[in-house]
C-alpha cells in the first residue's frame, strides 16, 4: 500500500522531514517513490517556509490511492490539498492521565452548575405558560370541581379515624378524675 508521510533527516535534536510517497512495507527513513515536499518543526507556524508541498503531484499520488499518515493529513488540510482530519488535535495529550481525570471530573462539575442555572431561567417562562393556559381553559376547570367533592369524602374518613383517638383520650380523662 502506497503512504504519503514523513521521512526524517537532520541532525539529533534539529528534525527536518521529507514529505515521501513510500510503499508502507518500507522503512521510515528508507527507500521512497518520490519526495513530493518539506516539514520543518522548528520554524514557527507563521512562516511559510515551514512547509512546502508539490500540491500537483500529491493531488496525483492522492488519487492513485496513496494514504496519507495522520499527520501528513493534518499538514495536507492546513494548506487546503485535502479535507481536514476529524479528530486531529487533542490538547490533554500533554497533560497527564492523573492530572486529566481531575479536570474532567471539574469540568463535569462546572457542566452541571449552568445546566442547572439554565432549568432555573425555564421554569419561569413555564410558570408563564401555565398562567396563560388557564384563561384557556377556564371551562376545563368546572370539571376538577367533581373531582374536588370526591376527593373530600376520603377526608371525612381521616376525620372518622382521628374520631376514635377523641374518644380514648375522654376515657383516659374520667381515670386521672378518680384518682
Amino acid at each position: 500500500m502506497l503512504k504519503l508521510r514523513l521521512s526524517r533527516g537532520g541532525t539529533k535534536k534539529r528534525p527536518v522531514y521529507k514529505v515521501v510517497v513510500a510503499d508502507s512495507r518500507f522503512a521510515r527513513d528508507g527507500r521512497f517513490i518520490e519526495k513530493v515536499g518539506f516539514f520543518n518543526p522548528l520554524l514557527p507556524k507563521e512562516k511559510k517556509e515551514r512547509i512546502g508541498l508539490e500540491a500537483e503531484r500529491i493531488k496525483y499520488w492522492l488519487g492513485q490511492g496513496a494514504q496519507p499518515t495522520t499527520r501528513v493529513a493534518r499538514i495536507l488540510g492546513e494548506n487546503e490539498l485535502m479535507p481536514m482530519p476529524a479528530n486531529s488535535n487533542n490538547p490533554q495529550k500533554a497533560v497527564p492521565k492523573k492530572d486529566r481525570k481531575k479536570e474532567g471530573a471539574e469540568e463535569a462539575k462546572k457542566e452541571e452548575a449552568p445546566k442547572a442555572e439554565v432549568k432555573k431561567e425555564e421554569a419561569p417562562k413555564a410558570e408563564a405558560k401555565k398562567e396563560e393556559a388557564p384563561k384557556a381553559e377556564a371551562k376545563k376547570e368546572e370539571a376538577p370541581k367533581a373531582e374536588a367533592k370526591k376527593e373530600e369524602a376520603p377526608k371525612a374518613e381521616v376525620k372518622k379515624e382521628e374520631a376514635p383517638k377523641a374518644e380514648a383520650k375522654k376515657e383516659e380523662a374520667p381515670k386521672e378524675e378518680k384518682k
